[in-house]
């Protein structure tokens, strides 16, 4: 198994000069980007880091990212990447929590840390761009007295190699421990899920802090393949882009593709490079999976992970039978099974729903200092609750119904969000919708469907809640529809549901 560190140095002897990375007008070949985070690690070690210790990597999409995330992971230090959505505050908490000795972050991000991190347990605040300011350590200083040559430090498997830390949508984050063995597990298996090859060429704008957009970035550089990275997404630049790089892969969340599909000049690209794309990060509505394939012209597989299995879990294989709806099933060296949402003992009968849970190498350790939190996720068997609420077929093959959390009780009766949502994407005059739920006083709950439309269209309310009712149980149909720009969304364009309220408007 490929030590995490490793990465970049096995590839570099094995690919050389060959472009691995490209960000803007900048590129990087394989070698290029070894002898950076050589250089990395080697400034880290000289300001003080020491196997072990925590190292927290904050910013956007960038080659400075890139470069520090091994280089952390080379000085034999556990690296810790955070959300750039995160506040000061919430920052703040993350650090302290997990004890970081040292943080490397961009210009923008790492300002108003500066003094905020004053007098704490903070050694080193590393910060990349212009004008850095007193109180932190420019980057471009650190590479510049750092090593070009640096031996890595290569701990067992089983040690810990990254705290990733959960959104903390139900109360304070969670820092999920994850070895090297867990991540190592994942690469490799996403990597030969997807047939993933050193003549492929991915565009992505997937946060690298995030598991997805970090199992796809490592699986890459281990492939021998090209990223192209973008720092923020736009549907007009990634298209231009696919067209450009001559992409055979594009991976991304369902809002994505969404509003690719909604952009007006989506069929003047030339996409004819693509020979996968992938989606996760939410289900994705069947109907708008065929309409991105009979447009990108080639198959749209949907995977499905978590934070706490160091990226994916489930996936369909590249070169087999899949299935729009579903998320796939187990990845080598891991287990699915389906159980009683009351009793985790009991498995649930194929077809019924039932909570999705996991088992094997990419499970993670457990929450970082919180043995309560671990406790409650992890059964002592090993198996890991997801929260997700699925179902499994005879062949295998898992379908995510929704979140545990999402679901809106209505006068007793159990209502997904994620089913209304995938009727409404077939309604012609849709681009996207999302589905939330506001207070009845004689209901509990109903279902409220936040709708953007498709470019030149203009459907109504009572247009909408008729398609429903054609397609859906009474107590399913959307009380309620709001027109919207646009829904919040993650930093990886995954939609908020619980912060589609924000949006209401007084009738």
């Amino acid at each position: 198994m490929q030590h995490l560190a490793s990465i970049l140095s096995d590839a570099a002897q094995q690919y050389g000069d060959q472009i691995a990375l490209v960000i803007g007008t900048d590129e990087f070949s394989f070698i290029h980007l070894d002898a950076l985070s050589n250089q990395v690690a080697s400034g880290l070690v000289a300001n003080g880091v020491s196997p072990g210790d925590r190292v927290t990597l904050y910013g956007a999409n960038a080659w400075e990212w890139v470069v520090s995330y091994y280089g952390i992971l080379k000085a034999g230090a556990v690296v810790n990447p955070i959300n750039v959505m995160l506040t000061p505050e919430e920052v703040e908490f993350v650090v302290e929590d997990c004890g970081a000795k040292a943080i490397i972050a961009s210009r923008e991000k790492g300002l108003p840390l500066v003094e905020r991190l004053s007098g704490s347990g903070i050694d080193s605040l590393i910060l990349y761009g212009d004008d850095i300011p007193d109180g932190a350590i420019a980057f471009e200083t650190m590479l510049a007295h750092g090593s070009e040559q640096f031996e890595a430090v290569l701990s067992p498997p089983e040690s810990l190699s990254t705290i990733c830390y959960t959104s903390g949508t139900t109360g304070k984050p969670k820092g999920a421990m994850l070895s090297h063995r867990a991540v190592a597990t994942n690469i490799a298996m996403t990597g030969l899920m997807h047939g993933r090859n050193s003549s492929d060429v991915v565009v992505t704008a997937l946060p690298c802090p995030h598991v997805y957009g970090n199992v796809v970035m490592n699986a890459m550089f281990q492939c021998g393949g090209k990223i192209v990275i973008h720092p923020l997404f736009d549907p007009g630049e990634m298209l231009a882009s696919m067209q450009a790089h001559k992409a055979t892969i594009f991976d991304g969340v369902p809002t994505m593709y969404m509003f690719m599909l909604n952009h007006p000049k989506v069929g003047k690209f030339d996409l004819s490079s693509l020979r996968l794309c992938t989606v996760g990060g939410q289900p994705m509505p069947p109907a708008k999976m065929r309409e991105v394939e009979e447009r990108f012209g080639c198959p749209l597989i949907e995977l499905w992970g978590m934070t706490e299995l160091a990226g994916l879990g489930t996936t369909f294989a590249w070169n087999g039978e899949y299935r729009h709806g579903s998320i796939g099933v187990a990845i080598p060296y891991v287990s699915a099974r389906i159980v009683d949402v009351d009793d985790a003992s009991k498995e649930m009968p194929a077809g019924e729903v039932g909570e999705l849970m996991i088992r094997g190498a990419i499970v993670m350790d457990g929450y970082f200092g919180n043995e309560k939190a671990t406790q409650e996720t992890i059964e002592p068997d090993g198996w890991l609750h997801t929260g997700d609420l699925a179902t499994m077929d005879r062949q295998g093959n898992i379908s995510i119904v929704d979140r545990k959390k999402d679901m809106i009780l209505t006068a007793g009766y159990n209502v997904y969000p994620a089913e209304i949502e995938r009727v409404l994407a077939t309604h012609p005059d849709v681009a996207l919708a999302a589905v939330g739920s506001v207070a009845d006083e004689l209901k509990g709950e109903l279902a409220k469907a936040y709708v953007i439309p498709k470019e030149g269209c203009s459907p109504s309310e009572e247009d909408i809640i008729a398609y429903c009712r054609e397609h859906l149980a009474a107590y399913k149909v959307p009380r309620a529809v709001q027109f919207v720009a646009d829904v919040p969304k993650t930093s990886t364009g995954k939609i908020m549901r619980r912060e589609l309220h924000t949006l209401d408007v007084s009738d």
